[in-house]
């Protein structure tokens, strides 16, 4: 019978016996481990510059709306999927019938609003990047004049009345998110 010590045992075997001490391999090595593995938590920025700027860049900026209204398009378009499959289910359905008609209604609604989420992400970061670089500062009115374009664009084909009321109602959905957000800086302590 082998030695269980050798195999990895577990941490009864590993007691330490008085007066002995585990053998290390590269304790005479002078090896650098602390700058290996103690690596800074901050970021590091190659220009100077960048470590001024405390935002999303607009390639980051694209990807991570884009991401997250797809994503959460995709989730939600399933659960509605999910909800209209089960109410279309009929009494004399095989349970492979209901399946089928389940991951048919959850993948076709996932990506239809998926679809047109992530495109709302894509548009709003689009114009909210190109609002920074324009005005060259970054506040409020940034955000909700990308609102304001992304509705108005997004329903353009849809008539000049249908662009403003979505343009609007875009506006005020981002004019909202950014009031939660000061409110929420301001009275809760994160």
């Amino acid at each position: 019978m082998a030695d269980r010590g050798i195999y990895g045992g577990d941490d009864l075997d590993r007691r330490q016996e008085p007066g002995r001490r585990l053998y290390s391999p590269y304790q005479d090595l002078p090896i650098p481990y602390r700058t290996l593995y103690d690596l800074p938590t901050s970021p590091e920025f190659l220009f100077q510059e960048e470590s001024v700027v405390q935002r999303r860049s607009w390639g980051e900026n694209l990807t991570y709306y884009t991401g997250i209204g797809y994503l959460t398009g995709a989730v939600a378009g399933a659960s509605l999927g999910l909800h209209r499959a089960l109410r279309a289910a009929e009494p004399g359905d095989t349970l492979k019938i209901r399946v089928n008609r389940i991951l048919n209604s959850s993948g076709q609604e996932g990506r239809r609003i998926g679809n047109r989420i992530g495109v709302l992400g894509l548009l709003y970061a689009g114009m909210e990047s190109g609002m920074v670089a324009a005005r060259d500062t970054d506040d409020w009115i940034n955000n909700v004049a990308a609102g304001l374009g992304t509705g108005a664009l997004f329903k353009a084909a849809n008539g000049p009345r249908s662009a403003a009321v979505a343009g609007a109602i875009g506006g005020l959905m981002v004019g909202a998110a950014v009031a939660g957000k000061q409110v929420l800086k301001r009275y809760v302590p994160i």
